[in-house]
């Protein structure tokens, strides 16, 4: 008994040994992972740095002037080739596709959209002295110079010289802009140029038949039956283009399975091991598809998928599946609390009001003092402050020329912008109480927000505290929840078209780029403000609400840091960014709004936070909104932290200071605005 006492008493202490040991071990292992954390602390800390001193050295521009806009403009229907296009060599296709894969922005077409566009280049000579572009002139076509020199020049000082293979123009083909240098000939040039419209009809073309051909082949797959079209839509938008090459396993026979595939070009070839040996089951082509079980279910391939020469394939993993379906539209949504708050009908002013009955507000003090108040300039005309005798209340009025509507085709847009603004009702958006036109202008009377432009507010503070800033974002979700559950396109978020009200709650202004889509549709027009863009808009792909979500998350950023993330004095350079979709983080940006920024600014729009199965709720579920009392918002019960940035003082006290326009708009008689 005793020698079993001992060996027990033995083990005992073996044992107690053993676990000091690993006590001991523990401890040992736990002070390496806080030093590691400390590590990691410290090389981010460095990181950060580094980021912001790129950030001030000019790698990522702060942008100290008011963005500017690009105005929608029609697409033809059809591709539209110019007569004067060439059939190329070989050599002189070469040399463009050399070209091509040089430039910056052009280099990111896929092969199908390059051959498109080197199908429709023309020809054009020129003789020296010959100027091909001219600084401060609209331009509408793009350029590669295929022989000869010539010379660029801004403002009479030499730049560089152009050779074959340079392309230059290249912002020409994305929207109607001015030209910022001059181009010349020095000796005898031929160049290769293509016209906007023709590039732009060309991209639409190829991104809707890319859609439909995507769309009909997803409707083959039998698992996915069931869903609608704006399900299908949903899903293509989250899908992404992979290639394989020549005798490439796409997928192995055994491996767990969690990606599905539609073949675009090329062949596959499925085979499954039988008695040891590969047997082939079939070869799939274009249009077919494998892997859709694993996007119902955690199983294991049953056979071996091979490339047979290079392969193009669509491809979506099940972690984004599951995100993206069962989508559900808004319009589904059955919380009561999604409508904002519609103003009460006693606010409202007189529907009778008269153009004659207003009354311009004139500054009381300083340089224009008894001029008449304009509160901002935009690419169509002002927004004046009035006031009306009866009522004595204050109004903005917008003030278009309506000759400039007609020569930029803009009609229609201000004809839409002016029902639906009759149409809302949210405390997010600001109200439209009348209009009018005559034979010079139209005017839109609208709700005077006295605290003045979110821009404005940025750009005396340098950048808003995180409580600020996710007051501000919230109201703008609201405002998107209200729009979105109505069909509407927002498309020109930015610092500038958001304003304050007497309390300091935020109110979207200027629909002039808002459209209606139906849900799983896609619109082509490029529109909107280059730093708030989203990349399926540069790339003409079409877009639909996801690129709102897109402009949010832009948003989030400017109003932390000051400057957008993606930014730079050439328009060229800020498309790119975007295109690389990558966020540079300052230190002081906390987690949460990286986070936020980060999920709303995913390149795939089927991917984006808002755009996925739960819609907008996630963005108002995600943890930067834990302050904001979603419901206190929408009844206009919370106490808003932008009072703190409303200055007191005489009503227009807000606004920057506008010097008064006393010339008028030439009189327009085409009665594009007889609906008006």
């Amino acid at each position: 008994m005793e020698v079993k006492l001992k060996e027990l008493r033995q083990k005992l202490e073996k044992q107690c040994q053993i676990n000091q040991e690993l006590q001991n071990h523990n401890r040992d292992l736990e002070k390496r992972l806080i030093a590691k954390d400390r590590l990691l602390d410290e090389l981010q800390t460095r990181l950060d740095a580094s980021s912001l001193r790129d950030h001030d050295i000019g790698i990522h521009e702060v942008r100290q002037s008011r963005a500017a806009v690009m105005a929608p403009e029609p697409i033809p229907e059809e591709p539209h080739f110019p007569a004067s296009r060439v059939k190329k060599t070989a050599s002189e296709r070469a040399q463009i596709l050399k070209a091509t894969g040089r430039n910056d922005f052009l280099s990111r077409l896929d092969d199908e959209q390059i051959s498109m566009v080197v199908e429709a280049l023309a020809s054009s000579d020129c003789c020296p002295g010959d100027e091909v572009i001219k600084e401060g002139m609209e331009g509408d076509s793009l350029y590669i110079v295929a022989a000869g020199e010539l010379q660029v020049t801004q403002a009479g000082r030499h730049l560089r010289t152009l050779t074959p293979g340079d392309v230059f123009g290249e912002l020409a083909i994305l929207y109607n802009c001015k030209r910022t240098a001059s181009v010349k000939a020095v000796t005898p040039v031929r160049l290769w140029c293509i016209e906007r419209q023709t590039y732009r009809s060309i991209m639409a073309s190829k991104s809707k038949k890319k859609r439909e051909q995507l769309m009909s082949f997803l409707k083959t797959a039998r698992t996915l039956k069931s869903l609608n079209d704006e399900q299908l839509s949903n899903i293509i938008d989250s899908m992404e283009e992979v290639k394989f090459q020549d005798n490439e396993v796409i997928v192995r026979e055994g491996a767990e399975g969690d990606t599905f595939y539609i073949i675009l070009k090329g062949e596959v070839l499925v085979t499954k091991k039988v008695n040891g040996q590969q047997k082939v089951v079939r070869k799939l082509g274009e249009g077919q598809h494998f892997g859709e079980l694993a996007l119902m279910r955690e199983i294991l391939r049953t056979a071996t998928c091979t490339a047979v020469g290079p392969v193009t394939c669509f491809s979506i993993d099940k972690e984004v599946f599951e995100e993206t379906i069962p989508i559900e539209s808004l319009e589904l949504h059955d919380d009561s609390d999604l409508e904002t708050v519609s103003t009460s009908e006693k606010e409202r002013p007189d529907s009778i009001i008269k153009l004659r009955d207003l009354i311009p507000v004139l500054y009381q003090e300083g340089r224009y003092q008894g001029d008449p108040v304009t509160l901002g300039l935009g690419g169509f005309g002002r927004v004046e402050l009035v006031t009306t005798l009866h009522h004595g209340r204050y109004f903005a009025m917008k003030k278009v020329s309506k000759k400039l509507i007609v020569e930029r085709r803009q009609g229609a847009h201000m004809l839409f912008e002016k029902r639906i603004l009759q149409e809302i009702r949210s405390d997010f958006v600001v109200r439209l109480y009348a209009a009018f036109k005559d034979t010079r202008y139209i005017y839109m009377l609208m709700e005077f927000c006295s605290g003045g432009e979110i821009w404005t507010k940025l750009k005396e503070a340098g950048r808003f505290d995180e409580n600020t800033a996710v007051f501000v974002v919230a109201c703008v979700v609201e405002a998107f929840v209200y729009l979105h559950k109505k069909s509407i396109m927002y498309r020109d978020l930015k610092p500038e078209n958001l304003m304050l009200d007497s309390r300091g709650y935020v109110k979207l202004v200027d629909f002039g780029f808002a459209k209606e889509l139906k849900r799983g549709q896609k619109t082509y027009s490029f529109c909107g403000t280059p730093e708030y863009m989203a990349p399926e808009i540069i790339q003409n792909q079409g877009h639909d609400f996801a690129a709102d979500f897109w402009s949010l998350g832009v948003l989030v950023y400017e109003l932390l840091v000051g400057s957008p993330p993606f930014s730079s004095s050439e328009p060229q350079k800020i498309y790119s960014q975007i295109l690389d979709g990558v966020m540079r983080f300052p230190p002081h940006m906390g987690e949460a709004a990286r986070s936020l920024a980060s999920k709303l600014c995913r390149l795939r729009p089927g991917q984006r936070l808002g755009n996925t199965k739960n819609g907008i709720k996630d963005v108002r579920n995600h943890r930067w909104f834990n302050s904001i009392n979603w419901h206190k918002l929408r009844m206009g019960q919370m106490e808003a932290p932008t009072v703190k940035l409303i200055r007191k003082g005489p009503c227009y006290i807000n606004f920057d200071r506008f010097p008064f326009d006393k010339s008028l708009a030439e009189e327009e008689f085409s009665e594009w605005d007889r609906d008006f």
